[in-house]
């Protein structure tokens, strides 16, 4: 249930009977030749697909997030940790006020993690909320699908690349790209984080078929449901 698809008074009523709220988290960055959108694109589909039929909002995704290290692709849009924190923060502090107390996190893009801690000082001030943080992608289910189908899996390569994920009329390489040195890639400032990575995807196949994506789709669909449905105090 989108919250763009309710006005304030259904809002009001529906927190009548239903203390649960669903938060995506994305960002906008690139995907090698897949859309800048990826992460919030499938942030916001999980976090819908897993809460069909519920009757719980699923709040607008947030589409930047933190990704500096991306930041010479044109196309990428980072924040700074303090902002990206605050902001987080009264999006937070208004889903509370709006009468919901139990907020599942979706989050769609691993450099959006660190401010996983601010959550818990959010916690510390707002007594009687729960927060989950979810990073759907690598719960160990959907990731464990992942690693089943092919072990070379990585940023921007076919484990992102979903029917709703690809351009239209842009064409995927055939090859699997080679694996780059992780570790030297972590150190490199962006510029040189472009020039080693070249198209952007951190290696493996750029593609693999939609029924394995939809073999994974429906693991990460079933793991994200469960964390809305079981295990609240």
């Amino acid at each position: 249930m989108r919250i763009a698809d309710l006005n304030w008074m259904q809002v009001e009523e529906l927190a009548r009977r239903e203390d649960r709220a669903i938060l995506p988290l994305g960002s906008t960055e690139q995907h090698a030749y897949l859309s800048l959108a990826v992460d919030t694109i499938l942030a916001e589909k999980i976090a819908l697909d897993a809460s069909e039929g519920m009757g719980i909002p699923v709040f607008p995704v947030v589409p930047y997030g933190l990704t500096p290290n991306f930041s010479e692709f044109p196309g990428t849009v980072t924040l700074r940790m303090a902002t990206y924190c605050a902001m987080l923060g009264e999006i937070l502090s208004s889903i509370r006020q709006a009468g919901f107390r139990r907020i599942l996190i979706v989050n769609g893009h691993g450099g959006n993690s660190p401010a996983h801690g601010a959550v818990y000082d959010w916690l510390e001030a707002n007594r009687g909320c729960q927060v989950r943080w979810h990073n759907w992608w690598n719960a160990p289910a959907t990731m464990g699908k992942v690693k089943a189908i092919d072990p070379v899996a990585s940023h921007a390569s076919w484990m992102e690349n979903f029917p709703w994920t690809r351009l239209a009329n842009v064409k995927m390489p055939a090859e699997q790209k080679p694996m780059p040195d992780l570790d030297r890639i972590a150190l490199c400032d962006p510029g040189e984080k472009r020039k080693a990575l070249g198209d952007g995807n951190y290696g493996g196949l750029y593609q693999r078929s939609d029924a394995e994506m939809a073999e994974i789709w429906q693991v990460a669909i079933a793991e994200t449901r469960a964390l809305i449905t079981d295990g609240w105090a």
